[in-house]
């Protein structure tokens, strides 16, 4: 049941970026003025999107543990296949102390506070549950500065904020984010502590 269940997680993962990137024109038309918006878009097996789930919020979306987003009272959006380290983690340059977990969610919350619009994307099996594993993408715009589009676990990985996960036979459980987390061992985040070596 579990091997099962990790192949449909791969699936997610694999599904989600099937898809292809996040198209540029069709996020910005989510945007709506005076809030912000989460849309999750679920996929079938064969990457087609077979269902949409929007909300919108005046104050933001916030971060409920340093992978974790509050969507309201029923639903929490997990980031698959990342984690923080384990335990407590120093970063001078960053002017950190403290718990692995306490510096990923810090991050994660500075994520969530400036997006348009953000956009998940998850299984279809994870439709009505509690807690959906997705991945998730920014839009930020401010005029005149910036106009882009983000993965979140692939910046929360290159920030050293999160590392990616690994299956019980030592692979990674995101390879996509591998070349993100290349980027963060070079001394950002968790992996500017000797401590967090693996």
């Amino acid at each position: 049941m579990i091997a099962m269940l990790l192949g449909e997680m791969a699936g997610l993962v694999s599904g989600a970026f099937a898809a292809g990137p996040v198209e540029p024109a069709y996020i910005k038309s989510l945007a709506a003025p005076g809030k912000m918006v989460l849309v999750v878009e679920y996929y079938d097996g064969s990457s087609a999107i077979v269902s949409r789930k929007g909300y919108a919020s005046a104050i933001g979306f916030r971060a409920s543990s340093p992978n974790e987003i509050i969507v309201d009272g029923k639903t929490t959006l997990h980031l698959y296949g990342v984690e923080p380290c384990q335990g407590e983690m120093v970063n001078r340059k960053e002017g950190f102390s403290g718990s692995c977990e306490d510096f990923a969610q810090q991050q994660l919350k500075i994520l969530l506070k400036y997006p348009k619009v953000i956009l998940c994307r998850a299984f279809l099996s994870e439709e009505n549950a509690a807690k959906q594993d997705v991945t998730c993408f920014g839009y930020y715009f401010f005029p005149g500065t910036l106009d882009s589009i983000a993965n979140f676990e692939e910046q929360l990985v290159s920030l050293g904020a999160l590392r990616v996960a690994k299956k019980a036979d030592g692979s990674l459980m995101r390879p996509d984010l591998a070349e993100a987390e290349k980027i963060g061992r070079h001394g950002f985040g968790m992996w500017a502590d000797p401590r967090t070596k693996p």
